[in-house]
């Protein structure tokens, strides 16, 4: 075909694995340390989770992404890499979208794991709290590992979630699928529905595994009441 000798699919769709991967990491380490705060006992911690879950969620990816690449780097310079560097605006846009990103899943990973910890029976971290043990080691060593075996069917949904949402990124300037498809549909008008195909083709292939990988390792951890 030689729509993949004239355009780097591949390329723009490793972009787009990358954009996934990085959100996803610091989506998962930042909604754990949201969730900490928001059932934790110190009342300024939880009203700032609260209030930053409830804000973030409900605002648009789009305004947060254009947020992290115009508030950030055009009026705080803020831009995450070396102003030297001969990719300096393609990295700063790459770095600031995986800001954005992170900052925006990480609210639904908070609440995802945090209906996990409701499941757990409150007798358990009683009973620990009992035997002396602080809030951050009953967290970390009873209700989190329990809590993150019952919600791997929910994280999934939050991980498919983003790797369409990396869509998102092309706003500024991103070199990742979409901005690629924007291209092609301007350049290959006569040949649409072949572009918008293989470009869904392209998103099915990489959500629809993640979701049938993680589907089944829910199943088999999931957590016998």
């Amino acid at each position: 075909m030689d729509l993949f000798s004239k355009y780097d699919i591949f390329g723009a769709f490793w972009v787009t694995i990358q954009l996934t991967l990085l959100s996803a990491v610091g989506a998962l380490i930042w909604g754990t340390v949201l969730v900490a705060m928001r059932v934790g006992p110190v009342p300024v911690m939880r009203w700032f989770a609260t209030a930053y879950i409830n804000i973030v969620r409900n605002t648009p990816l789009t305004i947060i992404i254009l947020f992290a690449s115009l508030g950030l780097s055009s009026t705080l310079g803020i831009t995450l890499v070396d102003p030297d560097s001969t990719t300096s605006i393609a990295d700063s846009s790459f770095r600031l979208a995986v800001l954005g990103f992170i900052a925006y899943t990480a609210t639904f990973v908070a609440e995802a794991i945090r209906s996990g910890i409701n499941t757990v029976p409150v007798g358990q971290a009683e009973a620990a709290r009992a035997l002396g043990m602080g809030f951050t080691r009953v967290l970390g060593t009873i209700v989190l590992p329990q809590a993150f075996r019952a919600v791997i069917a929910p994280l999934a949904s939050v991980l498919i979630a983003l790797t369409k949402n990396t869509t998102v990124a092309a706003i500024i300037g991103v070199a990742e699928a979409a901005l690629l498809m924007s291209e092609m549909v301007e350049n290959e008008s006569d040949r649409l529905l072949l572009v918008f195909v293989l470009f869904a083709l392209g998103f099915v292939i990489l959500t629809l595994p993640t979701g049938l990988l993680l589907g089944r390792l829910a199943k088999k951890v999931e957590v016998r009441r």
